[in-house]
This record gives C-alpha cells, structure tokens and sequence, in this order.
C-alpha cells in the first residue's frame, strides 16, 4: 500500500544521497515535482529519509554489528538503505511492529535486488530486532 511505496522512495532518495552528496530536501523536492503522491505518502516517506539521515550512525553501529565479515562501505547501497529504513522504523516507530519493517525490508530488496541479498538483509534485520526492548508483533498507537 501507500506505506510500501513510501518506504521505496525513501529508499531511493537515502541511495541518491549516498551516490551524489546533497542535501535530502532538494532530493525529495525534485522527487515530488517528477511523482505525485498522497500528503500522507509524502510525510511518511519524508520522515523516513530525515529520521533514518538524524540516526545514520546509530543505525550504521548497528547494522555493522550483525553483518559479520562484511564493512558497511562494501555492503551493496541498495541492501544498506533497505536495512537503514527497517531499523529507523524498529527504534523509533512504535506504531509499526517490527516483523512489519523485517517484512517490508525483505520484500522491497526481493524487488530491487535479488535472493540473496533478501535473505541477508532478513538475517540482519532478524537479529537486530532480538535487541529491542518492544515486541516484535506489538504496535503502540499511531502518532499523528
């Protein structure tokens, strides 16, 4: 639905930024002008990119932990940015339960990558999530 699609351009404006240093709001700027979406597709998409770009570090300690043998710098951009969304969402959206951001990370990089990189993006999303001090099926309440 709406969110998927959210969580695809946000991944697509993350790996822009990461190819072609600039700054996220000219990227999703250019990003409204060439697609029209519903107002709240783009705020959701919106929070994605400045909520994963505000905790990149933390995020990047944490994928860094589980990607055993692999530096970050090598891991595919795609693969990465997938990983940045569903882990922002794990820390900081309550609203949405974990298995939903595993879920919708392991499915948008069976789109945009292949099997393999979906298997690996589950095993370190999957680990990651065994971390966190929510349930994993549980959302809190929706925030405006």
């Amino acid at each position: 639905g709406v969110r998927r699609e959210s969580r695809k351009m946000a991944m697509q404006v993350l790996f822009e930024l990461e190819m072609n240093s600039q700054e996220a709001d000219a990227a999703l700027r250019r990003l409204w002008a060439e697609r029209k979406m519903p107002q709240g597709a783009k705020m959701f998409t919106e929070q994605l990119v400045h909520g994963t770009m505000n905790n990149m570090t933390a995020i990047d300690a944490i994928i860094s932990k589980y990607a055993d043998n692999w530096d970050i710098k090598r891991i595919n951009p795609t693969d990465k940015n997938i990983m940045r969304i569903a882990i922002y969402e794990m820390l900081f959206c309550e609203d949405i339960p974990p298995v939903v951001s595993i879920n919708e990370a392991v499915d948008i990089a069976r789109e945009f990558s292949d099997t393999k990189s979906s298997m690996f993006v589950n095993g370190i999303l999957d680990r990651a999530r065994k971390d966190l001090k929510r349930s994993a099926r549980d959302a809190g309440p929706r925030k405006p």
